[in-house]
């Protein structure tokens, strides 16, 4: 590590970056105020305070307070405008940041202009209402997924949209690419929900279909709607381009655990706009869409052989209850933002940003409180799945708990085969941990309830169950490290395969009931 002297005042943190970039990189030298360090390399960004710089001892980066900077490629420090450049899902970028983006300036009195540069790029160009000065640009690339990291990859990028979890050969070469560990939870946030639904047009007569068939429709195991209830007539198969992120959550959530490929006689579609025109018009095709863009298509619930029946929407979707969920993600590598790139980030994911994600047409991430008397449904699948390992007295121990509490919309679950929370579960965690800080749940009792699947003994799945929900409990107390633990009250209960939320003859399905829930009273 270079050493610097204390008149030099410059910090150096490898973590760090700055986002100002050029079309080509250029050398600069920074040379302390008294003449005794300096530093040539070539100019990486900027982000109005610190410089980063491509060196011999590797990529620095210098605060500007300490240095002067010469060079064709100095940038201006009064005249500085922050660029902040997003890559990634065409969903996210064509719909919800935009949305987020105006509303952050109107809710900062900033002026707004979008701009237009070529088919898949735009800016938002935010301004000083006052002065007219430009202050900050975002821009903009709509692309996908795969697009978005490779950017990162490049340096052509500095945050990533993605309705996909980092694949492990892109966080690898994140890391020897200095970005950090791309798959901490503190390089991603959850910025909204999304679900993902099979989707046919309003004539077709049939109204729901189990995931594991489901996925043998996709894979071509299944070629006749006959076989589902329908018509004797081939099914037309849809999907998004194979780099679509939404494609690639198919292929993951859907695919993978069924131990099956996507069949080669899919038809492709650039936009989803495109898929859904489609699949509408078409009597005997099928396809995979977002819940956020069904248009006119018809939306197909999720079977079980159990009859347990399970419905896209929003509170499902939130609660995870909808198995097929997609978190939409937003990547940062470990770089120093500029100030308001920082400030847009916190306001994208704090509460204040909720109601515009929801008017959006995406699923929020408010935490809301369901009341016993909206969950009857639950504790009818209750009653009608218990066995002879669950009995009536657990079941009205379950019911005295829970009835005078009501559950909140927060829930964990866990990756598949897996003692980890999801994606979706981590995010929560720093989010229930948020409200604890802010004295949302000041005053009140807050119960985690674990649930298990009904594989195995029932004594062993409640013992499962109660090391999970205690693990939770943990997880977001660690979190919450502000919270003032004297106006704090948490219980852990347990009740394992008492409540199930799907049948446990799938893997989607046993997923689904492995879960911990929050109840609040």
């Amino acid at each position: 590590m270079v050493q610097l002297r204390a008149a030099f005042r410059a910090a150096l943190f490898l973590c760090f970056t700055g986002l100002y970039s050029q079309a080509v990189a250029q050398d600069i030298t920074l040379t302390s105020y008294d003449g005794a360090v300096e530093i040539s390399g070539t100019l990486l960004g900027f982000d109005g305070q610190f410089y980063r710089v491509e060196t011999i001892y590797g990529e620095l980066t210098v605060d500007g307070t300490g240095v002067r900077c010469e060079g064709p490629a100095c940038p201006s420090l009064l005249d500085y405008v922050a660029e902040i450049r997003i890559s990634g899902s065409a969903g996210m970028a064509e719909v919800l940041l935009p949305a987020l983006v105006e509303a952050f300036a109107l809710r900062n009195q900033y002026g707004v202009t979008r701009v237009s540069k070529e088919a898949r790029r735009f800016e938002y160009h935010l301004s000083d209402r006052e002065t007219g000065k430009l202050l900050v640009k975002f821009l903009i690339h709509a692309s996908n997924a795969d697009e978005g990291f490779a950017d990162l990859l490049a340096n052509e990028a500095d945050i990533v949209m993605s309705l996909r979890e980092i694949r492990e050969k892109e966080a690898t070469r994140g890391y020897e690419a200095g970005l950090g560990d791309l798959t901490d939870p503190r390089r991603s946030h959850v910025l909204a929900l999304d679900g993902l639904v099979p989707v046919v047009a309003p004539g077709n007569p049939v109204r729901d279909i189990s995931p594991g068939t489901l996925a043998r429709v996709f894979a071509g195991e299944i070629d006749s709607w006959k076989i589902l209830g329908g018509p004797d007539a081939p099914i037309d198969l849809h999907l998004l381009t194979r780099k679509s992120g939404l494609t690639q959550a198919v292929e993951d959530q859907l695919m993978q655990p069924a131990e099956l490929s996507l069949s080669s006689q899919i038809k492709r579609h650039e936009t989803p706009d495109d898929l859904i025109s489609a699949v509408s018009r078409a009597p005997f095709a099928i396809g995979m869409s977002a819940f956020s863009n069904t248009g006119a298509a018809r939306v197909l619930d999720l079977s079980g052989g159990c009859g347990f029946t399970l419905s896209a929407a929003r509170r499902s979707i939130k609660t995870e209850d909808y198995p097929l969920t997609a978190p939409m993600f937003l990547y940062l590598p470990a770089r120093r933002l500029p100030k308001l790139a920082r400030a847009f980030l916190s306001y994208a994911v704090g509460p204040a940003a909720q109601i515009v994600i929801r008017r959006a047409g995406f699923v929020d991430q408010t935490p809301e409180e369901v009341p016993v008397t909206l969950q009857g449904d639950r504790f009818i699948n209750a009653i009608s799945a218990a066995g002879e390992e669950i009995s009536l007295r657990e079941l009205q121990s379950m019911v005295k708990l829970l009835a005078p509490r009501d559950r909140l919309t927060t829930s964990f679950r866990f990756e598949a085969g897996s003692a980890r929370l999801d994606a979706q579960s981590r995010s929560n965690v720093l989010l229930l941990a948020r409200g604890l800080e802010a004295g949302t749940y000041d005053e009140r009792e807050i119960l985690f309830v674990g649930f298990s699947d009904g594989l195995g003994r029932a004594t062993g799945n409640r013992e499962i169950a109660q090391k999970r929900a205690e693990a939770v409990r943990k997880a977001v107390l660690e979190a919450a490290e502000a919270v003032d633990r004297e106006l704090l009250s948490t219980q852990v209960a347990a009740f394992g395969e008492a409540m199930p939320m799907a049948c446990d003859d799938s893997a989607w399905g046993r997923q689904v009931n492995r879960r911990v829930e929050v109840w609040l009273r």
